[in-house]
C-alpha cells in the first residue's frame, strides 16, 4: 500500500515529498524512528518535546534554502565566465572566478534575507516573491557596478568584467526564480493528481476555547477546505505548550508573528466569538505586518441562529473593530409585550427596519405587517421572511405614512398592537436640499402614525430616533427632534406607551458611508473624508435592533432612550481600516481627500441635550433621558403651520419655523458648522 505520509524536514522550502513505497526505510520524525506506514502527526503527538524539535527543524529548513540559493548564486556567476570567455577558462580567469565567489555568493545571500525571500514558502510563489528577487538581483548588480567603476573589483591582477557582472545578473535572476516556481508547479500538480485539492494552506488558530476546539475537529473532518492548522495560540498561561489532539499551543498572541515566520503560516484563524474588537484589531495588525491573511469565525451577533461553524470562516471586516460586547436581553419582557400580537413595521424594507422584522419574528407575534413605500425592498424582505420557520402571518403593505387615509385603512382593518416607527429620510445633506420632503416625510408622516396609534389604543409604539436630534444643525436632524417631541406630547394625554430610541450610525446601512467609500476604493480612489477630526458613534445593525426592542419593554411612556454607542471612532480612522481591509495601502495606493463638513454636518455628535440629563435603566447599555415639558396645542398650531409652508415649497419658511419652534439651535449650529469649514 502506498503512504503519501510526509517528513517536513526534507526538501529545500520545507515541503512534504512522499514516503518511499512498501518496506522503505523508515524517517526520523520529532526525534525518533518512524515506521512504515505510520502518521507523521500520531508520531510526533506521543513525543513531549515535540514543540522544540519541531521549530529546531524548520530553523534548519531555513538553512537548507539559503544553502540551495547559494549554490545556483555560484552556478550562475560560473555560467557568466564561461559564457564570456565561450566555455573557455585560462588560469588567470579561473583564479578570479575563486576569488570572487565568495564575495558576489555573501552578496547576494544577506540581499535575499534582507528582502524577506526566506520567509517564503517556496509552493506558493507567485508575483510578489518574483518581485523581491528582482530587487534583490538589481541591488546587488548596482553595488557590483558601482564597485567595479571604482575600481574595487580587482582579483588576479585584473577588474571584473562589465559583462559578467550583466551575465551574472540575468542568470541568477532566471535561477533563483526557476527553482521556485518548479517547485510550486511540482507541489500543485501531486495535491491536485493524488488528492484532488487545491494547494494547501499552513494555518495558526487564535483561541484555544471551545471555538478554537471546534475549528480543529471540523478541519480535521474537512480535507476539501486544504487548510492544515500547524499549532494554536491562546494568552491564558494555562494552556501554553498543551496539546489539543495532536496540535499545540505554541504560545500568546504576543508571539503570533514570530510563529507564523518560523511555522512558514499562511493564514490565521481567530476563533473567538466575543473577542472585543481592540483585541481583534491588535490581532489583524500583527497579521499584515507578517504578511499572512487573518480570517474570522463570526462575532456572537451573526450566529444567533446558528451555530459556529468552518465553513462561516470570513475575512475580517470593520464591524469585527467596531462589534462591541454581546447584549444580554431580557427576551422574556420582549415576548411579553409581542407575542401573539399583531406588530407594524414601518420603513420595513429598510437596513434597520428589515432586521427589526428578522428579530421580531422569532418572539412570534400573531401579525407582521411590514410597511414600506420601496416595492422592492418590501418584496425583497417578504420573500426572505417567508422562508423561516416561525408560525406568524407576514403581511407586505405597500403604503406611505403621509397618506392619512391609507394609514386609517391599515389600522381600522389590522387592528397593530405594537408599532415600530422606523420610516424616515435619513440623508443629511439630501435633506439639505429637500427641506420640504423632510417636514411632510419625517414630521407631518410621524404624526399622522402616532395620532392613529393613539386613536386605535395601540399598546406600544417606539420611534427610531437619531443623535442627529440633538441639537441640531441639519434640517434632517431638526425633524427627527420634531418626531420626538410629536410622541412626547401624545404620551401625556394617550393610554398608548410612546418612546423613542436614539442612537447613532449604524455601520454597512444604506445610509452609511461605508458603500460610497468602497465605491471610490473600487474606482481608484480618492476616498474622500469630510474633516480630519470629525467623529461619529457607530453600532452593528443587529446590535442597535437588539436594544431597540429591549427599550420598548422597558418603556413606561414618554421617554427618550439612549442607547450606549461605545467610544466615538474618527471618520478618517475607519477610511484608513476599510482601504486596508481592501488590501491597499492609504495615500499610497488610494488616496484620502479632506473634503470638509457638508451642509448641516457637526464635527463631532451628541445623544442628549443638557436638558434632558441621563439616567441608567436596568440594562447596562439603555440609558433614559428625561422628558421635556412640550405645549402640545402650540406644537401642532407650528407643525400646520410648517407643513403648510413645505406644501407650498417655500423653504426659507419651513427653515425659519423649524428655528422657531427649536429655540434657535437650528441657526445657531448651522452657523458653527459653517466656521469649522
Amino acid at each position: 500500500m502506498v503512504q503519501s505520509q510526509v517528513d517536513r524536514s526534507a526538501s529545500p522550502d520545507g515541503q512534504k515529498p512522499e514516503v518511499q513505497k512498501n518496506n522503505a526505510p523508515t524517517e526520523l520524525t520529532h526525534g525518533r524512528m518512524m515506521l512504515p506506514g505510520e502518521d507523521a502527526a500520531e508520531a510526533g503527538s506521543n513525543n513531549p518535546t515535540v514543540v522544540c524539535e519541531i521549530l529546531e527543524m524548520i530553523r534548519w529548513k531555513r538553512m537548507m534554502q539559503v544553502f540551495f540559493d547559494g549554490l545556483l548564486i555560484f552556478a550562475s556567476f560560473s555560467g557568466a565566465f564561461l559564457i564570456r570567455f565561450d566555455g573557455h577558462l585560462n588560469h588567470h580567469f579561473f583564479q578570479q572566478l575563486v576569488i570572487l565567489a565568495p564575495v558576489i555568493i555573501s552578496l547576494r545571500l544577506l540581499s535575499n534575507w534582507g528582502y524577506g525571500t526566506y520567509r517564503r514558502l517556496w509552493r506558493y510563489t507567485g508575483l510578489t516573491e518574483v518581485m523581491e528577487l528582482g530587487c534583490s538581483v538589481l541591488t546587488v548588480t548596482t553595488i557590483l557596478f558601482i564597485a567595479r567603476a571604482l575600481g574595487l573589483m580587482s582579483a588576479a591582477g585584473s577588474q571584473l568584467s562589465y559583462g559578467i557582472i550583466l551575465i551574472d545578473a540575468g542568470l541568477c535572476f532566471l535561477l533563483l526564480c526557476a527553482s521556485r516556481v518548479l517547485r510550486r508547479l511540482q507541489t500543485e500538480h501531486k495535491q491536485r493528481r493524488h488528492w484532488r485539492q487545491p494547494v494547501r494552506k499552513r494555518a495558526l488558530v487564535v483561541g484555544a476555547g471551545d471555538a478554537g476546539q471546534m475549528v480543529l475537529r471540523e478541519l480535521a473532518q474537512r480535507a476539501d477546505l486544504g487548510v492544515d492548522v500547524v499549532g494554536m495560540v491562546d494568552d491564558d498561561p494555562m494552556k501554553l505548550k498543551k496539546r489539543i489532539g495532536h496540535i499545540t499551543v505554541f504560545g500568546t498572541t504576543k508571539d503570533l508573528r514570530k510563529l507564523a515566520e518560523n511555522l512558514f503560516v499562511d493564514q490565521v484563524i481567530i476563533a473567538m466569538p466575543s473577542a472585543p474588537p481592540h483585541e481583534v484589531r491588535r490581532i489583524v495588525d500583527i497579521c499584515r505586518d507578517a504578511e499572512v491573511e487573518p480570517r474570522i469565525l463570526p462575532g456572537l451577533f451573526e450566529l444567533i441562529d446558528g451555530r459556529v461553524s468552518v465553513s462561516q470562516l470570513r475575512e475580517v471586516s470593520l464591524e469585527d473593530l467596531l462589534g462591541r460586547e454581546p447584549v444580554n436581553l431580557d427576551s422574556a419582557a420582549i415576548t411579553s409585550y409581542l407575542e401573539g400580537r399583531c406588530v407594524l413595521v414601518t420603513g420595513a424594507g429598510g437596513s434597520i427596519g428589515s432586521e427589526l422584522c428578522r428579530q421580531i419574528l422569532k418572539f412570534q407575534p400573531a401579525k407582521l405587517l411590514l410597511l414600506g413605500r420601496g416595492e422592492n425592498s418590501i418584496f425583497a424582505i417578504h420573500q426572505e421572511l417567508k422562508k423561516r420557520p416561525e408560525p406568524v402571518e407576514i403581511i407586505p403593505i405597500i403604503a406611505d405614512v403621509r397618506d392619512q387615509e391609507r394609514m386609517q385603512s391599515i389600522f381600522d382593518r389590522h387592528k397593530p398592537a405594537v408599532v415600530f416607527h422606523a420610516a424616515a429620510h435619513k440623508h443629511v445633506p439630501l435633506m439639505e436640499e429637500n427641506v420640504s420632503e423632510a417636514i411632510t416625510n419625517n414630521v407631518r408622516g410621524t404624526q399622522i402614525l402616532a395620532e392613529l396609534s393613539h386613536e386605535s389604543k395601540v399598546e406600544t409604539f417606539v420611534l427610531v430616533s437619531s443623535d442627529k436630534a440633538v441639537n441640531p444643525s441639519s434640517v434632517m436632524g431638526a425633524t427627527k427632534r420634531m418626531a420626538e417631541m410629536i410622541v412626547q406630547s401624545l404620551n401625556t394625554r394617550s393610554e398608548t406607551r410612546f418612546a423613542s430610541v436614539r442612537f447613532g450610525n449604524v455601520l454597512a446601512s444604506r445610509g452609511s458611508v461605508i458603500p460610497l467609500w468602497k465605491q471610490q476604493i473600487a474606482q481608484g480612489g480618492p476616498v474622500t473624508v469630510t474633516h480630519a477630526d470629525a467623529t461619529r458613534y457607530f453600532m452593528l445593525i443587529p446590535e442597535s435592533v437588539q436594544l431597540i426592542l429591549q427599550a420598548g419593554a422597558v418603556a413606561s411612556g414618554g421617554e427618550i432612550f439612549v442607547l450606549d454607542m461605545g467610544k466615538p471612532v474618527r471618520i478618517i480612522d475607519l477610511a484608513y481600516d476599510l482601504i486596508r481591509f481592501s488590501g491597499l495601502r492609504p495615500n499610497q495606493d488610494i488616496k484620502v481627500d479632506v473634503v470638509g463638513l457638508r451642509p448641516g454636518e457637526k464635527l463631532h455628535e451628541e445623544l442628549l441635550t443638557a436638558e434632558e440629563g441621563l439616567s441608567k435603566t436596568t440594562f447596562e447599555k439603555i440609558f433614559v433621558g428625561q422628558p421635556v415639558k412640550i405645549d402640545h396645542q402650540q406644537l401642532y398650531s407650528q407643525i400646520d403651520s410648517m407643513v403648510g409652508s413645505a406644501r407650498r415649497d417655500d423653504e426659507t419658511a419651513v427653515r425659519a419655523q423649524l428655528d422657531t419652534v427649536l429655540g434657535g439651535t437650528l441657526s445657531a449650529n448651522t452657523v458653527n458648522a459653517t466656521t469649522l469649514n
